[in-house]
């Protein structure tokens, strides 16, 4: 794609990319890696805004652009090997089960056995182990502040790729270009693409259902509202509702 035109969105295929500040730091996790001389990466899974793309010597770089309104990053702007990234297509967000009537999807999420299921009617179609809000905080004490809601919550926003970030200096985190991300609960509890552990089955997020790239990535094209590669968000507002997301637990 010609440097000019607006953007796309590209998916990191590869294990991970080196990115090359153009610019100031802007955004509190690039400020926390250079205080560690962590190099600034992207990982497997992530999806990122690609504005502009240029030959050097020979090769393809792409140019990721983090910019408020583009997943609210804060507006750090790289450059990276375009090789190791695969420009998302509509086929990428198409409708998984299109034809099945919405009132028919639900997903039931247990905390107590840290599974996913999707169904269709009484038929389960997927399923995935989860890492649901931990129960420990950084010290090691007993928390609830980062307790998964429990009840029938509801799918109402859904972005392809978002910059998450809260809390403070300890537990805090700052994490940019989360992908897939449903919302079930108010403007920060999804279900999303978790690319920076594989400890899926264990209690760890901050709240959220976090699940690998790939299973985000299904149920986000599978749950209502659908999306398309143009609108990279759509919002419902109650009464609206997308499908229904059952969290469970049981208690001791």
């Amino acid at each position: 794609m010609p440097v000019g035109q607006a953007g796309f969105w590209a998916e990191v295929t590869v294990p991970y990319i080196d990115l090359t500040l153009e610019g100031p730091v802007v955004s509190s996790w690039l400020q926390s890696l250079n205080s560690y001389n962590f190099p600034p990466r992207v990982y497997y899974g992530q999806v990122i805004w690609i504005d502009q793309v240029r030959q050097n010597n020979g090769f393809v770089e792409y140019r990721w652009n983090e910019a408020p309104g583009r997943g609210y990053g804060p507006g750090d702007i790289f450059w990276l090997d375009g090789a190791g990234l695969k420009v998302l297509t509509e086929q990428d967000v198409a409708p998984i089960s299109p034809e099945i009537d919405p009132a028919e999807k639900k997903i039931v999420a247990s905390l107590t056995y840290q599974r996913l299921s999707c169904f269709e009617g009484i038929n389960e179609v997927f399923f995935c182990r989860i890492s649901s809000g931990a129960i420990f905080d950084a010290y090691g004490t007993p928390t609830e502040s980062y307790s998964t809601p429990v009840g029938d919550l509801n799918t109402h926003w859904k972005i392809i790729s978002l910059n998450m970030s809260g809390g403070g200096s300890a537990s805090g985190y700052s994490t940019p270009a989360v992908p897939w991300s449903t919302v079930i609960h108010g403007d920060g509890i999804a279900i999303h693409g978790a690319f920076w552990h594989n400890d899926f089955g264990e209690r760890r997020s901050h709240g959220c259902i976090n699940v690998k790239p790939e299973d985000a990535k299904w149920i986000f094209r599978w749950t209502t509202p659908y999306i398309s590669l143009a609108q990279s968000e759509a919002r419902m507002t109650w009464p609206e509702h997308g499908t229904t997301v059952s969290v469970t637990e049981l208690k001791v």
